[in-house]
């Protein structure tokens, strides 16, 4: 099945800068049956259709999105079923058959972390369906009393990262050597920022830039929501073991609102209008403390992956080789044990 913005999208094609340079793919989804996304079936083939496009992709890391769950048993344990199923996709890349680039070489799943200590047997769980790739739990934190924004799927209430049955859990997790990510929206951070202080022991990804949002309550406040998003970044960059995803503010939410354009953006124009937020993002944690990230195919809604990749490296035109090695690649492979 075909992305439902695919002729809208074919407008555009940009050469392939940089296009030996080595990035491993942090954030990507798998899923089936999502008539409400521009891509309502991503499996393996239509990923390497987007990763066959020019970049030196030379692994992937799939994060959660409440794809293929367990039709029963115990409610907690149902999630485990969408380790299973990518790990049977990651088991088919590994195979080398679609190529060499290494689909879902880590697996990031979801688990109710408010189940405190009993989360443990849902982590051994997954640890086992994993076949050895799997990396870790996201939780969604994401709460707004607008109906304009989504909330969090495992949690649809205000202030999860604070509640201490959480960090019971948050703290489990990471006594077994295994990351969490954190999704929030940007009036959450601090709240992310007093988890990370409590539990210092577990390494907490933070997706996203930490979500400014653009539309709702947040439409036509850029420079006030952009102030209030430095002011809490650099409280976060504080905390040595969060490290920070770069990307994923290319969705309708964040309030850009490419997609209502007659045509989508360059990569040029995409970085240029996003560009502060990567730039602080990186001078607050440092390079060897972020990743860039693509968010596919949901950041699709915007631009495809060959685009994406691109404004990210004109962002880096300046870096050394150094730098962006960690940046696109060496960071995510270390922090997933990849």
């Amino acid at each position: 099945m075909v992305a439902t913005n695919e002729a809208w999208l074919a407008q555009l094609s940009e050469e392939t800068l940089e296009p030996e340079l080595a990035i491993c793919d942090p954030h990507h989804h798998l899923w089936d049956f999502r008539p409400e996304r521009m891509e309502p079936r991503y499996f393996l083939d239509e990923f390497l259709a987007d990763l066959n496009t020019g970049h030196n992709i030379t692994a992937t890391v799939f994060i959660e999105c409440g794809t293929m769950f367990k039709a029963d048993g115990p409610v907690e344990l149902r999630p485990v079923g969408e380790t299973e199923f990518v790990n049977g996709i990651a088991a088919m890349s590994a195979s080398g058959q679609y190529g060499p680039i290494r689909v879902a070489a880590g697996i990031v799943g979801t688990a109710d972390l408010s189940l405190g200590d009993d989360v443990a047997a849902v982590l051994e769980a997954h640890l086992a369906a994993g076949g050895g790739r799997f990396r870790g739990i996201r939780h969604s934190g994401v709460w707004d009393a607008s109906d304009d924004l989504p909330n969090g799927r495992m949690s649809p209430q205000p202030r999860v990262y604070l509640n201490e049955d959480f960090r019971t859990g948050l703290a489990r997790l990471g006594r077994m050597g295994l990351t969490f990510e954190a999704w929030c929206y940007h009036p959450q951070i601090p709240e992310l920022a007093e988890l990370a202080r409590a539990v210092p022991g577990t390494t907490i990804v933070l997706n996203h830039l930490g979500g400014p949002m653009g539309v709702g309550p947040y439409a036509g406040r850029q420079d006030e929501i952009f102030a209030q998003w430095r002011r809490d970044v650099a409280e976060l960059a504080q905390c040595d073991n969060v490290v920070a995803k770069l990307g994923g503010i290319n969705m309708e939410i964040n309030g850009f609102g490419w997609h209502e354009r007659e045509r989508p953006p360059g990569s040029k124009e995409l970085m240029e209008a996003t560009r502060h937020y990567y730039d602080y993002t990186i001078e607050q944690f440092g390079i060897d403390r972020c990743m860039f990230e693509s968010n596919f195919p949901v950041d699709k809604v915007t631009c495809d992956y060959n685009v994406l990749w691109n404004s990210f490296k004109r962002l880096t035109a300046d870096y050394s080789d150094d730098e962006k090695r960690r940046l696109y690649h060496d960071n995510a492979m270390q922090v997933y044990r990849l």
